[in-house]
């Protein structure tokens, strides 16, 4: 399997994940496990930030700060089948 597969099996997957039309899906890390033959892969998209904080004086927040960018973890068999979705912290 090749980094554009994996690419294209993970948006996929999580392409709901996201509501935006331009989620900057990205692939940022891939390594194969040779033991049980799957690929453990990283990925990020952008999702609308609801955690930012209200203004006291209710300036509005430059545009920037409208989205986060989130990080998930997968695992994928050399089936092309996806067989876990990870949270994932680190970046």
């Amino acid at each position: 399997m090749n980094f554009k597969e994996l690419y294209q099996i993970a948006k996929t997957s999580l392409e709901d994940l996201s509501p935006l039309d331009e989620s900057d899906f990205r692939l940022e890390q891939a390594e194969y496990n040779e033991k049980d033959e799957t690929w453990d892969i990283v990925v990020s998209f952008l999702v609308e930030n609801t955690n930012k904080p209200e203004h006291p004086l209710g300036i509005n927040f430059p545009a920037g700060l409208k989205y986060e960018r989130i990080y998930k973890r997968l695992k994928i068999d050399k089936n092309k089948d996806v067989k876990g979705l990870y949270m994932y912290e680190h970046v």
